[in-house]
């Protein structure tokens, strides 16, 4: 049992790689198709989709064995972290419907469709990204106790 304990606390670091891998493939994808470079902007896109569904598998992972994970800091900082907090929860709830849309959009070849729901997919994914990071930096490694 303490062995599946260690392992589950370095859950949230990995979810952090995750994030920032994904975040990094999805800049990269955009940087690639604003350069018309087509192939480099399917695998930067298939990647940060893998890396995010990866993220997800172990942010769930981590969630179903520790439950929630208490935020510790005090004052003007709690109401900044639960904003920050329920923005990121609903718009990445938001960002799963979007991703998968877009991504069967390009799948299908559906060009004109994808694009136009790419470029709010890409604002929301990347405020998802950063505003994840920011919250683990928070949770795990400023307010600590």
């Amino acid at each position: 049992m303490q062995e599946s304990n260690h392992f589950v606390s370095y859950l949230p670091h990995l979810n952090a790689i995750l994030n920032t891998l994904s975040a990094t493939m999805l800049g990269s994808g955009y940087y690639f198709i604003r350069k018309r470079k087509l192939i480099a902007h399917k695998n930067c896109m298939i990647a940060a989709l893998l890396f995010s569904a990866a993220f997800l598998v172990s942010y769930t992972l981590y969630h179903l064995q520790v439950g929630k994970t208490p935020f510790l800091g005090t004052g003007i900082v709690r109401p900044v972290y639960f904003t920050i907090l329920s923005t990121h929860v609903v718009l990445a709830i938001t960002n799963l419907v979007l991703v998968s849309t877009v991504t069967i959009y390009a799948a299908r070849k559906k060009i004109g469709e994808h694009l136009s729901l790419a470029r709010w997919t890409l604002i929301i994914w990347a405020y998802v990204s950063l505003t994840g990071l920011i919250i683990y930096f928070m949770v795990f490694h400023i307010y600590t106790g």
